[in-house]
């Protein structure tokens, strides 16, 4: 009996109703079978108000990995869900607004949470059908979107116990601030950049400093020197002079200090440089602040008061030449910390955040890999790279003032604390985040900054709200913090909070098998994934975090849109079908390599489907009988060589999957069916087969349907619609066939 196939194979004709199929048939949804051991991956959370880009396609190594196990019969669960992405999601939905004349500045914090919210909506659906357009083996039934109740209630939870145990607190330290993003970040989310800048030799009366910022100056507390510096020695017992207001300061001495710098006497900043507020702790020195979050000029001379960093600096410049205090000038190149988003340069300020105390924490993330509780692959080089950020990591900055994101659950009491000042707060009783339409004035936000202060540094910090009240006073005047979480706190808890919203699947799938991602979020996320996973259940979160390669241009580039280069994943998808796509991505690539996507590579994996489907058409148009027989008799010397390589190809293909050799695995596959399969064996094998020779078309069934399985991980559509066409009887679907095993 034959069995007739379309003549091509087009790929959006078949995708859409296999997906269905699959997903009406369960086969993404898991067993829970207390005797077998689970496989389990979290998916790394696209955000919720994006598209996906060509790099969240890499996310088929994990497909692979989830169809390998699912054929293999494991309980197998992969885990989908997206991210409400605080600020990425505020700084697009801004960028929106500006297109319409409008900016957060307009819209009161409720107001603005509500459009965010309403925004993401209309977006986040989006993601789960491109998801399903490359055929992720996703398990809907258990998708979590990272602002349900449930899953922030998990994040404040984790917060309170972490307050309890001593590790969050309330302090003020230089942190990176972007003017135009209005928020605070990490050190992980600054990005450095090498520019062209000047070097400022500036006259401080007994000694010469130099500086890249001279705007500054007004803020300055000391001049430093380095103890090893024995020519500057005398200049401990004198004063230095600020220009332009002739202030006296203090000449100290301080390892910290560079003495190869300029001068080798720096200038003491401590409310606007990292390394100068940590001289000035060290040494007792006053905190002063001369710029405020607007990127503004305050506390300074009336001339400058409210100017732009930049133009403060050039108006500085120009009176310090004037006044004969500007020694010299000389070009500098050097490294500025700029946003991760905007690229506008990071201004390093002081007020109080929360933060986490990371080293008892890290420690443990430490060695559970040392100990190898969790293998990271490839291990040499990023396990050192993970080593070196766990162990010289700092305490984290959780604080973020946007208003997209769960809201930190502390509260201060207003009678408790007669020193805050809130006359200026009008009808919103708002502070601090500098987002809404009634805090635009400069000064009173300076102002509310500098009264709460005083309330995190006091024993009343420690109060709590209890019924609407203070528990200290019962007084109802209390104002909550308005800083949101950091988005990486609450994706830190992800693999825990996710399954143990279901019950059972804490229980049961955690730890999970594998974490696969991208390098460049080995810190950001998997760091904190080990710190918080650890700390929330005394269990590593992943035993394994395989890290796979990035995506660039055919030239080797990294893909951005300013370059032009970027690849629509859907694009490809809608013109060379899901699995040309994905094996362009895996074939021939290593682990954390970079793989080059181009038209044409994708278009030649395109080839290779087709070539399938007509070795599939051949042999299933041919007049006989199909089946995969029990066992083969009167083998011919080409049979037996076909049948050993097909043999030697489950064993490789099985131990690459096995062992993240992908890349190996799929070329392997490619060659073996395009040359050794068709060119080779079904050209030999043509007479035999005009001659009904029963035998050979028990080889040619045999071989091509154990080479559908083997290659159903890496191309699911095609493999399955073959499936379906040719040997499926009673519906029923490859995916859920058993994984090949060698056939004597």
């Amino acid at each position: 009996m034959t069995r007739e196939l379309p003549k091509n194979f087009i790929s959006k004709d078949y995708e859409g109703k296999l997906y269905s199929l699959w997903e009406e048939a369960g086969v993404f949804t898991p067993e829970v079978d207390k005797k077998k051991q689970p496989f389990t991956i979290i998916l790394p959370l696209p955000n919720a108000n994006d598209p996906m880009h060509i790099g969240h396609a890499m996310f088929v190594i994990q497909d692979i990995l989830i169809r390998f196990h699912i054929m293999k019969g494991d309980p197998t669960l992969w885990l989908p869900g997206s991210d409400h992405a605080g600020m990425e999601t505020q700084f697009v939905f801004e960028k929106q607004l500006a297109k319409e004349g409008k900016s957060r500045f307009d819209y009161d914090r409720e107001t603005l949470f509500k459009m965010l919210a309403e925004f993401v909506e209309k977006n986040r659906l989006i993601n789960k059908d491109q998801l399903k357009k490359l055929g992720f083996a996703l398990d809907w039934s258990r998708y979590h979107y990272s602002m349900e109740p449930e899953i922030v209630e998990m994040v404040l939870e984790t917060f309170r116990k972490l307050h309890a145990d001593d590790l969050i607190y309330r302090g003020e330290r230089v942190v990176h601030f972007c003017t135009k993003c209005g928020t605070s970040f990490s050190d992980l989310e600054v990005v450095y950049e090498d520019r062209e800048d000047k070097l400022f030799y500036l006259d401080y009366g007994s000694v010469t400093i130099a500086t890249t910022r001279p705007e500054t100056i007004f803020a300055d507390v000391a001049v430093a020197i380095n103890p090893k510096n024995l020519k500057a020695k005398e200049l401990l017992s004198q004063k230095a002079v600020v220009p332009l207001i002739t202030k006296s300061i203090l000449i100290i001495e301080d390892e910290l200090v560079d003495p190869d710098f300029g001068t080798g006497a720096l200038k003491i900043t401590p409310g606007h440089d990292a390394v100068d507020f940590e001289v000035g702790t060290k040494h007792g020195l006053e905190t002063l602040s001369v710029i405020n979050r607007f990127g503004k000029m305050i506390n300074v001379p009336e001339k400058y008061l409210g100017m732009k960093v930049l133009a403060a600096r050039d108006a500085v410049v120009s009176d310090l030449k004037a006044g004969g205090k500007l020694v010299k000038e000389e070009p500098l190149r050097h490294s500025v910390g700029t946003c991760y988003r905007c690229g506008t340069v990071i201004e390093p300020m002081v007020f109080p955040q929360w933060f986490i105390t990371t080293r008892p924490l890290a420690d443990k993330a430490i060695e559970t890999v040392r100990n190898g509780q969790t293998a990271i692959f490839p291990q040499k080089r990023f396990e050192k790279m993970y080593f070196d950020w766990m162990e010289n990591i700092k305490d984290w900055n959780i604080s973020r003032q946007v208003v997209w994101g769960p809201r930190i659950p502390a509260w201060y009491c207003l009678d408790c604390n007669d020193s805050i000042q809130v006359n200026f707060l009008n009808k919103n009783k708002e502070a601090i985040s500098g987002l809404y339409k009634d805090l635009k004035d400069v000064h009173p936000f300076e102002e509310m900054k500098s009264g709460l202060q005083s309330l995190f540094a006091s024993k009343e910090s420690s109060y709590q709200l209890q019924d609407g009240a203070c528990s200290h006073c019962r007084g109802k005047n209390v104002l909550q913090e308005t800083d949101t979480f950091d988005t990486w706190f609450l994706s830190g808890q992800w693999p825990v909070s996710t399954l143990k919203s279901n019950p059972g699947d804490l229980e049961y799938f955690y730890p999970t098998s594998i974490l696969d991602t991208l390098w460049d979020i080995l810190f950001f996320w998997v760091g904190r994934m080990m710190m918080l996973g650890i700390y929330l259940t005394d269990k590593v979160p992943f035993k394994i975090v395989h890290l796979h390669a990035r995506v660039v241009d055919k030239h080797g580039k990294k893909m951005s849109k300013s370059k032009g280069n970027v690849i629509d994943p859907l694009l490809m998808v809608n013109q060379y079908g899901a699995d040309s796509l994905r094996l362009a991505l895996v074939m021939g690539v290593g682990p954390a390599s970079d793989v080059s996507l181009s038209d044409e590579k994708v278009r030649g994996m395109r080839n290779f489907t087709t070539k399938l489907w007509n070795i599939g058409r051949f042999i299933a148009t041919s007049d006989h009988e199909l089946g995969i027989p029990e066992s083969l008799n009167d083998l011919t010397e080409d049979d037996e060589k076909i049948i050993n390589s097909l043999n030697e190809q489950i064993k490789s293909v099985t131990a690459g999957n096995e062992c993240f050799r992908f890349g190996q695995s799929s070329e392997d596959l490619y060659r073996f069916i395009w040359h050794e399969f068709a060119d080779f064996y079904i050209e030999s094998s043509k007479e035999r087969i005009k001659a009904g020779d029963k035998v050979v078309f028990s080889v040619l069934n045999h071989v091509f349907s154990t080479c559908l399985k083997l290659l159903h991980p890496f191309m699911p559509f095609v493999t399955e619609a073959l499936w379906q066409e040719m040997y499926s009887e009673n519906g029923s679907l490859l995916i859920k066939e058993p994984w090949p095993s060698i056939k004597d």
